[in-house]
């Protein structure tokens, strides 16, 4: 059985794609375990279909563990369950941006936490409906030492789900890919409160791309010693903002239902990093204040 943390929709889509029986959703301190959470599914291919996925019981031992709150909600989640599960069971991380994987990390060495890059699209259009609104690919890495043996058998349990799964030992390079395309369109899309490819016009988006892709690739050097130009950064946002220009990102998505965004992790976590690697990030920052202001209403 695999044990799911976060019930949105990264969570329910995995709740979903999992054959029936093998997913349970994971109960929060003071939440009740008696109940199943129900939901309508609608597949990238194929008829609507009623889902029901149990909560995980104390006589429950999983396997493996996804985590699929938001990034601000991780170390706070993991922290009121992780001492219900051994010690050696695999932890896999499904965080947009960065950091929250490596405050895991370092808050659990001793345990096996994987982190996952994925391009899997999944929303909830409307109450009790989740759509699985585009297909993709899932990569799986280790953060901590002991998780360098677990890679494969992660692996293995989530190609259950039917979806394309990947071994990927640089998982860290593979999530700093993923960091600078949302921090290329999400807070675009959420100051201009529209689609991805609507960004691409904006006076907003045309004025300052160029200076962040400058700063992306100073960054990606500095940390990772990932080389790309400015130029293929700015190519390989615009071509993802081209090819989900109908999508909305989930950083305006949060703003408009009044949520907390992920903001910290992406633009702001490369602000914070520029300033402890003396490297400026004044777009970021100012990406990032935009969003914040836009939160706190």
């Amino acid at each position: 059985m695999i044990g799911i943390l976060g019930a949105g929709s990264l969570g329910g889509l995995w709740g979903a794609m999992l054959p029936a029986g093998r997913a349970a959703f994971i109960a929060r301190p003071g939440e009740p375990t008696d109940t199943d959470l129900s939901y309508r599914f609608r597949p990238f291919e194929g008829p609507e279909s009623a889902v029901r996925i149990p909560l995980l019981r104390a006589s429950d031992r999983p396997e493996l563990i996804l985590v699929t709150t938001k990034a601000g909600d991780t170390l706070d989640a993991l922290a009121g369950v992780i001492d219900q599960f051994r010690v050696d069971i695999p932890i896999v991380l499904f965080q947009n941006g960065l950091g929250s994987q490596q405050a895991v990390a370092a808050r659990w060495p001793e345990r096996p936490i994987l982190a996952a890059s994925t391009t899997e699209g999944a929303n909830r259009p409307e109450p009790g409906l989740l759509v699985h609104a585009g297909t993709g690919d899932t990569w799986v890495g280790p953060l901590t030492e002991p998780a360098k043996i677990s890679v494969d058998s992660a692996v293995a349990r989530l190609e259950d789900s039917g979806l394309t799964i990947h071994p990927e030992p640089a998982i860290l390079q593979r999530l700093w890919q993923k960091l600078v395309i949302n921090a290329g369109i999400n807070p675009y899309t959420a100051i201009l409160d529209c689609p991805n490819g609507e960004i691409l016009s904006a006076p907003l988006y045309q004025s300052t791309i160029d200076e962040l892709c400058q700063e992306l690739s100073e960054l990606m050097n500095a940390a990772v010693q990932i080389r790309q130009t400015p130029d293929s950064l700015r190519q390989r946002i615009e071509q993802v903002a081209k090819n989900t220009a109908g999508n909305t990102s989930s950083m305006r998505a949060d703003v408009l239902r009044k949520r907390q965004t992920e903001i910290d992790f992406i633009n702001g976590y490369l602000a914070k990093l520029g300033k402890e690697l003396g490297i400026g990030t004044p777009v970021n920052q100012m990406l990032t204040e935009q969003v914040q202001q836009l939160s706190s209403h």
